[in-house]
């Protein structure tokens, strides 16, 4: 009882994105089989910011849905690739015949990502 604790500081955990970003961003619009709008991906490289935000009048299936498209960006974050590239590469991924895909030709700029964020607000 007299001995003194050690601290041992925890890991940081994985790489992620930053999650804030004031300048443009591009944005990809993402979608259920059925076509419904789910979320929306956004990314800027110089912030090295990027995020996943769920729309949420698409309830809790495109919640859950959303979850493999946030684990797309924290993968990219992990294997060291630009936010924009993560972007591309889920462009060039995508499969309309999956649970939810990238709305072809959906790849567009905002002035920030709380314009985003507005997106995923609405209905």
């Amino acid at each position: 009882m007299n001995e003194d604790l050690l601290f041992n500081e925890a890991p940081e955990g994985p790489p992620r994105y930053s999650r804030l970003s004031t300048k443009p961003v591009q944005y990809l619009t993402v979608a259920d089989k059925d076509g419904q709008v789910i979320g929306y991906a956004w990314a800027n490289d110089e912030e090295d910011a990027a995020g996943w935000v769920v729309r949420k009048a698409g309830g809790d299936e495109a919640f859950n849905e959303g979850s493999v498209w946030a684990f797309k960006l924290h993968d990219a974050k992990a294997r060291d690739i630009a936010p924009t590239a993560a972007l591309a590469e889920m462009i060039q991924e995508s499969d309309p015949t999956k649970t939810s895909h990238v709305v072809p030709d959906s790849l567009t700029e905002a002035p920030n990502a709380d314009a985003v964020r507005q997106l995923g607000n609405s209905n």
